[in-house]
């Protein structure tokens, strides 16, 4: 796709990977809800905590690879953000642990996306159509950005997420300008808010989320049929039950990664909704890696408080 400017950069899809597994001894003891700001190399501010997480150790740093851009600058320190809510029972407010500053969403936006065409097809009383669930599927299984594209025009661009989000109770998230959804930009707690909408299931949640129960449903659904590639990030935390969506891109103008992952987790039959953001990675595979280990990390934090 032609653009001016800083070109919308392309997302590869990575090959398969094996997800690692859970730490030997996790044992969840209550439901507790978490954000954490990890900056390598930098200790954590905490607020209103009884705990810290430990900063994942800095990715290695490795040759630009294959289609880098060639204005590479030398490597930053990578920043990564994650945010945990356990689903049964306790408080939804997230603990906050440093800045909960924004990041490019990538392709978890797609979710969103999602969301603002299920409230469109609400309002019109109607259930999406044939097309736009020939868009909708693959845009979440298999992250298709021509499907995204599509859908993007379809909910009005920026304004129209914008207007969605505001009835999902998102604050701080800012839709991309003109066709470039992916720069969409947002923060771990307004992504932990768009989860519970559509996987937090008590009474009231249910009485505050916009989108009905067949919304949800579908939703769901799609987030635990990704393709067998695209199972990796929170998955990592996991055992065998999660549903997710995967974001990354290359930023033009650095050479560097933005690496997301968002969905839900069930660690020893305890329900997690875990969100990672990062942005800095030198290699598509260190951004991986980063998000993986924030996501275990703050898992096992959470589960041992």
């Amino acid at each position: 796709m032609s653009t001016t400017g800083e070109a919308y950069p392309i997302m590869f899809h990575p090959r398969s990977m094996p997800r690692p597994k859970v730490p030997a001894g996790l044992r969840v003891s209550r439901a507790r809800t978490l954000l954490v700001s990890v900056a390598p190399l930098l200790s954590l501010g905490v607020l209103h905590t009884t705990g810290t997480v430990a900063a994942p150790a800095p990715p290695a740093q490795h040759p630009a690879g294959a289609g880098a851009h060639a204005s590479v600058q030398p490597r930053e320190t990578a920043r990564v953000s994650a945010a945990v809510v356990g689903l049964d029972g306790g408080s939804r407010k997230p603990v906050l642990y440093g800045a909960d500053t924004r990041y490019d969403t990538a392709s978890i936006v797609k979710v969103d996306v999602l969301a603002a065409l299920l409230l469109r097809a609400q309002d019109a009383g109607r259930p999406l159509s044939a097309q736009e669930r020939a868009l909708a599927e693959p845009m979440i299984r298999k992250s298709d950005n021509a499907a995204a594209n599509a859908l993007w025009r379809t909910i009005g661009r920026a304004p129209g997420l914008e207007a969605a989000n505001k009835r999902l109770g998102l604050t701080s998230t800012q839709g991309g300008e003109g066709t470039r959804w992916g720069l969409t930009r947002t923060t771990a707690s307004d992504q932990i808010r768009l989860l519970l909408s559509v996987f937090d299931d008590t009474a009231a949640a249910k009485a505050r989320s916009p989108l009905n129960d067949a919304s949800r449903t579908y939703i769901r659904t799609l987030m635990s049929r990704v393709a067998s590639d695209q199972t990796w990030g929170v998955s990592s935390a996991s055992g065998a039950a999660y549903e997710l969506k995967n974001g990354w891109l290359q930023r033009t103008a650095s050479g560097l990664w933005d690496v997301n992952s968002v969905g839900r987790i069930t660690v020893d039959g305890h329900r997690y909704l875990v969100t990672v953001l990062s942005e800095g990675s030198t290699t598509m595979s260190d951004g991986v890696s980063l998000v993986e280990r924030t996501a275990r990390q703050a898992v096992s934090a959470t589960a041992h408080a």
